[in-house]
């Protein structure tokens, strides 16, 4: 399973900690690394659709006061939101 990350976590611990977790971290090496690594470019710039998710939910008044008090109702709403965000995404030419 693949992990994507901002490149602000590119450090060797975050890195290493993904790995233990099972993880393949995506993330581009800084340029100033001596030994860079390679990874799933076209994956990396699909980084963005998540970006754009979490603003998208944003949107919703509910989710980013976080107005519930029970998780399962907070993650119900958000469940809602993503539904809400697909049929929009449908619809939309």
């Amino acid at each position: 399973m693949h992990l994507l990350m901002d490149r602000a976590y590119e450090g060797d611990a975050t890195r290493q900690l993904a790995l233990d977790l099972g993880f393949t971290p995506v993330v581009p090496p800084l340029s100033t690394r001596i030994k860079p690594w390679e990874y799933d470019r076209a994956m990396y710039k699909r980084r963005n659709e998540i970006e754009r998710l979490f603003r998208r939910l944003k949107g919703f008044r509910r989710i980013f006061s976080r107005f519930e008090k029970l998780d399962v109702m907070f993650i119900g709403f958000i469940t809602f939101a993503l539904i809400v965000e697909a049929v929009r995404s449908v619809n939309t030419p």
